[in-house]
């Protein structure tokens, strides 16, 4: 969804961000959409590791 965007749309989400949000909030709105961002991330590579382990685990089991 995002790859179809393109260059244009980019530009037409920030100049309606700035109009509606105004010049002095944007960067207080990036800093927390960066923040919401990374924590996703964080968790998501929680999440896959903690059921890589216990696959791990389950296999170790099935071996015994």
């Amino acid at each position: 969804m995002i790859q179809n965007i393109g260059i244009p749309g980019l530009i037409l989400i920030l100049v309606i961000a700035l109009i509606v949000f105004g010049p002095s909030k944007l960067p207080e709105i990036g800093r927390s959409f960066g923040l919401t961002l990374r924590e996703f991330k964080r968790s998501a590579k929680d999440l896959i590791k903690d059921e890589s382990d216990a696959d791990t685990s389950a296999s170790k089991e099935n071996i015994k």
